[in-house]
């Protein structure tokens, strides 16, 4: 991967991870590395997913794939916050 790849992979989970934040209600009390770790995954998943069922390459903006990444998201926003307040 060079880095143009990892550099990429940061903006896109940035923007995934915050996207995921704001479908969810209320505040989390998730620090900013944590978000930006969640959209990473979330974003890579959700590409997998896509791929999987067949949407990921269309033409124009691949809105369900990105419907699915900032999903992802929601889901690992609320895990880490949720194990955060447990522990």
């Amino acid at each position: 991967m060079e880095i143009t790849g990892i550099i990429t992979a940061i903006i896109i989970g940035i923007v995934v991870g915050v996207l995921g934040r704001l479908v969810l209600p209320g505040r989390q009390h998730i620090g900013v590395l944590w978000t930006i770790v969640v959209g990473i995954a979330a974003a890579l998943i959700g590409t997998f997913i896509a791929a999987g069922i067949g949407v990921a390459d269309t033409r124009g903006v691949d809105w369900i794939e990105l419907f699915i990444q900032i999903g992802l998201a929601a889901v690992g926003v609320a895990a880490v916050d949720r194990a955060k307040v447990r522990a």
